[in-house]
């Protein structure tokens, strides 16, 4: 999972390819079972399935303002 983007999206790649924009846990849990990881809905905090980038799975869109 990439870094968030401004517009609350994340990029996605699988297996080193690109999938697609998540915007939300579904859209990635839908990305992971086309790539043939149907289990990614119960491993979703599992670092060893996912590489978060910047930010956890709970955080979408860019960094709030301090």
């Amino acid at each position: 999972m990439h870094p968030p983007l401004p517009d609350g999206g994340r990029r996605v790649t699988v297996r080193g390819e690109p999938v697609g924009i998540a915007y939300n846990l579904l859209d990635v849990i839908e990305f992971l079972r086309r790539a043939g990881l149907p289990e990614a809905d119960t491993t979703i905090d599992d670092p060893e399935l996912i590489d978060w980038r910047e930010a956890g799975p709970h955080r979408w869109g860019p960094e709030p303002p301090p």
